[in-house]
């Protein structure tokens, strides 16, 4: 005998040996829980019932063993189902598949986990079965939690903020609706509203709920239901009239799933359907499905099944064959399939005797198997996550309008959305639909007003809160008409007419949706953008300083002020020696510098000084003393240049009576601080720049502002005050004698407060945009600020406009200088002169009997008279020609 006739004769005797030691049993029993007679039912049976017989007469898995299965009705009721699992599980189940809903799908899991019996729901989508409370159930179709991440994505697309959910109040609906919260959340947008829907809600019900979402802003509903009962909300929202271009419905998958099981036809259904847009889980497509496709058509002309085939068929198909691949698994690795009796049912007796049920001993080996495999089935590639769930996360974006659905993109788990066509949305609409509307005239926008007790200019309401004016007023009023759609809003004031109220109170109000909105001077600071969202800024501002001023136009020495003591001392002892160097340097040569002594001491001095005015009657002569004119006429250009743009400076402009010249110094200085009462100043200096607040003030009128600057911080009141720009300057526009110090030390902006994520503050943000471009925003402000005096009045220092001597050191140093080079100069040459004379009466002088130092002082002004004779001498030569 060859080798090959030895091995086929060993495996032979091997199954032999093994069918008759019956370690592979001929029947393993499978159990299954639908509800018969629901759309996903329907089809649910009919496909279980085909796989169930497609495997027993597959030679290629079970090798020989027949799967039974025990099907029971579960009549969509929890109760039933769980009376309905105790009887296939009485019949030694080795799995259960099943059931459709997710509220049953809870109660079996716990009983399926209680036995160790795996539990594989084709239909049950509710993200919480995932948990690890419930370790036995397997999810052989798509988590919900996919679903509403598409969702999500799809609403974000069109850029709506917020929506409306309604939805079946049972396990299946609110663990999907917090699903879908979670995802929007994460995408920054809201449910504004949620429609909670009793289970099989009646007509009448649906009607009442949906009527009192009318009067919300939102209009996009997203509808999560069952099959069976979703199609009363559009009808209801079709007799409504509910389903127009106004409005945007968006569906999970139970809208594709009854409209691919049902006639499109089948009671008109379409007509309540138009413009809605649905997912529909995405089966790729093969050759195994089209196969079972034909299949499917044969066995409704044969009548097993009314229903045309959808995704949950395709899945409940699968989901035997997965049963039947993890049994088979599990046969080939572990042997026979053993059943226990539970003790801790011992002890529980009666007619229905659930203690003789038994426990599955091999029921986590199959789950194991089961979680590991890797095929293809109808539906696609199979295979489960680490939170037993079918891997996949991938949906088709339908379009219902006209007479069939239509295919306008994709989302998958991993590349997100893709829409390839157009949405046809209710009435026809090809635009997309704005998704909101502000308000309704049964339920305008209620815009709180803050009542101010002073700056009235920018908010101010009557006494019997029927008329509200003012600059924010207008402001908001013209935005309003920019809107392309109508905007129904009451203003609601706030405040007792006796101080201004706190606008963080009103902040928190809008917040908490106490009131839709806020409108006035009301400022955009971060701790308020965490809680409303603001406009477009319409007003600059930010934090200036103001503190009291002084006039020096009416000071009788006004003109001393430019120069400082050494300023005046230096410039003074400067005329001085000039007039007394030019004498020097002119006397010998020029006649206007001679004449008996007075009158030389008046031409001294009155020389230099008449320089200033270019007035001067004297020439100079000497190259020596023009030079020196030169040196000193430029030095006067610059000083009295100087001289004339200070003293301008003093004469007009206000300067300050305090020392505070910027923030630093008022942190530094331990004084008092006014602020406005309400205001965001006290905050930011008690919390940002660390002012201890005994130092903070708080003042209600711009009369206040007035009597606190003018008492000062010795007599009670404060050093200055502390407030936003456009306060300050109406408040300079109206009292005199205060002015602003330093620069703005914040930058900030006035807007409109809306409700988080409120599409009316993006709106009417472009509609403030469009004001400032066309000029309407300045027109409004000159209509309630300009005025002569509306240009704020900034006070200057005093000591940084006086002239110092340092500021001019080098230009005196200079002139100095080159001044006594002059007259050093000139003595050096008159020396040598008189050298030379002297030698020539050298001899002459030791004759004489006179002392030889007295000759050189007679011989010294002989030898300057007969200098100055020559010059005279000169002149007269001169003037005779």
């Amino acid at each position: 005998m060859d080798s090959k006739a030895l091995v086929l004769l060993m495996l032979s005797m091997f199954c032999l040996h093994g069918i008759l030691s019956g370690e592979r049993p001929a029947v393993v029993n499978i159990g299954a829980i639908l509800t018969y007679e629901s759309a996903i039912g329907k089809v649910a049976k009919a496909a279980i019932e085909t796989a169930v017989d497609d495997v027993n007469a597959n030679d290629q898995i079970l090798y020989g063993t027949r799967l039974n299965l025990f099907m029971e009705n579960s009549n969509c009721s929890a109760f039933i189902g769980t009376l309905a699992a105790f009887k296939v599980i009485n019949k030694d189940v080795t799995a259960i598949i099943g059931p459709q809903s997710s509220v049953i799908a809870h109660m079996l899991s716990y009983i399926s986990s209680g036995f160790r019996i795996p539990l594989v729901s084709f239909a049950s989508t509710d993200p919480s079965l995932s948990s690890l409370e419930f370790p036995y159930f397997v999810r052989m179709t798509q988590s919900d939690s996919y679903q509403m991440a598409a969702m999500a994505d799809l609403i974000n697309y069109y850029g709506w903020k917020q929506v409306i959910v309604v939805f079946v109040d049972d396990d299946y609906g609110r663990n999907g609706m917090y699903a879908l919260d979670d995802e929007l959340t994460k995408k920054m947008i809201k449910i504004s509203y949620k429609i909670a829907l009793p289970v099989r809600a009646s007509r009448k019900n649906i009607l009442g709920l949906l009527e009192s979402s009318k009067v919300m802003g939102p209009r996009v509903y997203v509808i999560h239901a069952s099959p069976d009962s979703g199609l009363e909300i559009f009808l209801a929202a079709q007799d409504l009239q509910m389903m127009t271009s106004e409005f945007v419905w968006l569906a999970t998958d139970w809208l594709s799933t009854i409209l691919d099981t049902f006639a499109l036809s089948r009671h008109g259904i379409l007509t309540s359907l138009q413009g809605v847009v649905s997912f529909r889980q995405y089966i790729p497509p093969s050759h195994k499905k089209n196969a079972f496709e034909s299949l499917w058509s044969e066995l409704q002309e044969s009548g097993v099944t009314t229903s045309k085939l959808n995704a949950f068929g395709l899945y409940a198909y699968d989901a035997v064959w997965v049963v039947a691949h993890a049994i088979d698994e599990f046969l080939n690795s572990s042997g026979n399939i053993t059943f226990m009796s539970n003790s801790n049912l011992s002890d529980i007796g009666g007619k229905i005797r659930i203690d003789m049920i038994k426990t599955f001993d091999n029921g986590d080996l199959v789950l194991q198997k089961l979680l590991n495999l890797n095929f293809r089935g109808l539906s696609g590639p199979i295979s489960f996550d680490g939170n037993r769930n079918l891997v996949s996360g991938a949906y088709e974006v339908i379009n219902i309008y006209g007479s069939m659905m239509h295919l306008v993109g994709y989302w998958t788990n991993s590349s997100g959305l893709s829409l390839s066509g157009n949405v046809t949305w209710p009435s026809g609409n090809e635009n997309i639909p704005r998704g909101w509307v502000p308000s309704t005239r049964e339920k305008p926008l209620r815009i709180g007003v803050p009542r101010r007790v002073s700056y009235v200019q920018f908010v101010t309401v009557s006494a019997n809160n029927r008329t509200f004016q003012g600059y924010c007023i207008d402001v908001f009023n013209e935005a309003v008409k920019l809107l392309p759609y109508e905007v129904p809003h009451q203003f609601v004031p706030f405040g007792d007419g006796r101080s201004t109220p706190k606008y963080w109170t009103l902040i928190n109000m809008v917040a908490d949706n106490e009131i839709d909105a806020l409108v006035g001077d009301i400022a955009i600071v971060t701790n308020r953008t965490k809680l409303v969202d603001f406009t477009q800024p319409y007003i600059s501002t930010g934090l200036v300083i103001v503190v009291p001023t002084k006039s020096t136009k009416s000071s009788a020495w006004v003109f001393l002020r430019p120069f400082t003591v050494g300023m005046w001392c230096v410039t003074g002892a400067f005329f001085f020696l000039i007039g007394v160097v030019i004498w020097i340097l002119e006397h010998r040569v020029n006649s206007d510098f001679r004449g008996p002594p007075k009158r030389q001491c008046l031409t001294m001095f009155l020389f230099s000084f008449s320089t200033l005015f270019h007035s001067e009657q004297e020439e100079t002569l000497s190259t020596l003393g023009r030079f020196v004119m030169m040196v000193w006429f430029f030095l006067l250009m610059v000083v009295t240049s100087s001289y004339t743009a200070s003293l301008t400076s003093f004469l007009t402009v206000q300067q300050l009576q305090s020392p505070i010249d910027g923030i630093d110094s008022l942190i530094a200085s331990n004084e008092p601080i006014g602020y406005q009462e309400g205001s965001f100043a006290w905050s930011y200096m008690a919390n940002s720049l660390k002012i201890p607040k005994s130092r903070l003030i708080s003042l209600r009128t711009p009369d206040d502002y007035e009597e606190a600057l003018l008492l000062g911080p010795k007599n009670g009141g404060v050093a200055a005050v502390v407030d936003e720009l456009p306060y300050i300057e109406i408040f300079l526009s109206t009292k005199s004698g205060f002015g602003i110090v330093g620069q703005p030390f914040t930058r900030s902006g006035w807007g409109f407060a809306f409700h988080r994520n409120s599409p009316l503050a993006i709106d009417m943000s472009r509609a403030i945009l469009k004001l400032s471009e066309n000029g309407d925003l300045q027109q409004i402000h000159k209509k309630w600020f300009c005025n002569p005096n509306c240009t704020a009045r900034t006070a200057r220092s005093t000591e940084p406009n006086q002239l110092h001597l340092s500021s001019f050191w080098g230009l005196f140093m200079v002139c100095g200088i080159i001044t006594m080079a002059a007259l050093l100069i000139f003595l050096l040459r008159a020396i040598r002169q008189f050298l030379r004379y002297r030698k020539d009466q050298q001899k002459e002088d030791e004759a004489s009997s006179i002392p030889s130092f007295m000759k050189n002082i007679n011989r010294f002004f002989d030898f300057m008279d007969e200098k100055e004779e020559a010059v005279k001498n000169m002149f007269k030569q001169k003037q005779r020609a």
